[in-house]
């Protein structure tokens, strides 16, 4: 339990956020807590992105919309991959973790920017940057499933019914994001910049580019560019990317690399 919590707060929350004694009983299935990715002072410090399923759409087409946006945040924007979750009821989030807290109109710019660019067809509620959230693992108390992070590979198992019979292994569930990182400053206004020149977001708030860092050296330099480069092998996948199609074997395999044993729940035949 410690070091979920100890991630859940690395990552995503504010120190004010949630005491430690309530953040464990909503762990725990105890009580379940809509819990703020905000300072005391309005900043955003983390973004939860919710997939639902919309008119029209195919049994999983709000997974591979989601699988397309985590690749475009990897691939497009060089962010850190995000976490994946299922909310216990109908619908996956990904979850963005900001290195320093932003105002809140500069995430809800961000937002906005991302839906229009890659994912136009979904709305975003206006306050979609601070409304408080159910934080996995946790009850959902509509469903009275569990909401929980999950391997990017096990999405699609969850199209129908996004949510747990039981609750996840604590394990788990630390397995899944202490190898997260937080977006860094210079890499989120970058991102919204480019986004709101993609997209034509006018901001509410104007946020000066940071430039990257100099290079140390002359050799630097000259290595730059080529780490810059888009892979030359398209069929290759870049590490990190999600894996919609990924094999129990790729599963099992990440999770043992993790020194997780892995448990997967019962579907009975239909």
């Amino acid at each position: 339990m410690e070091k979920l919590i100890a991630e859940l707060r690395r990552l995503y929350l504010a120190p004010e956020a949630v005491t430690r004694e309530a953040l464990a009983q909503h762990i725990g299935g105890g009580i379940t807590l809509a819990i703020k990715l905000t300072t005391a002072d309005g900043l955003t410090r983390a973004l939860a992105i919710p997939f639902r399923k919309i008119r029209g759409d195919g049994e999983a087409r709000h997974w591979t919309r989601l699988c397309a946006v985590a690749n475009a945040l990897q691939a497009d924007l060089e962010l850190p991959a995000p976490a994946v979750s299922i909310d216990g009821a109908h619908a996956y989030r990904l979850w963005l973790s900001l290195a320093e807290p932003v105002a809140s109109s500069q995430a809800q710019d961000f937002l906005e920017a991302l839906r229009q660019v890659y994912f136009p067809e979904i709305e975003l509620a206006p306050d979609a940057a601070t409304a408080p959230v159910y934080l996995p693992p946790c009850l959902n108390p509509r469903s009275g499933k569990w909401a929980a992070f999950i391997h990017p590979g096990m999405g699609a198992s969850f199209a129908d019914e996004s949510g747990l019979d039981m609750a996840p292994p604590l394990a788990g569930q630390v397995g899944f994001l202490e190898g997260l990182e937080s977006i860094e400053p210079a890499l989120f206004l970058r991102a919204l910049q480019k986004l709101q020149k993609a997209s034509g977001v006018t901001p509410q708030r104007a946020a000066p580019l940071a430039p990257p860092p100099p290079p140390e050296d002359e050799a630097e330099a000259a290595e730059a560019p080529a780490a810059a480069a888009p892979a030359s092998q398209p069929s290759a996948t870049p590490a990190g990317l999600l894996l919609k199609d990924a094999t129990l074997e790729d599963i099992v395999r990440y999770l043992h690399g993790k020194n997780i044993e892995p448990t997967f729940r019962f579907l009975p035949p239909r």
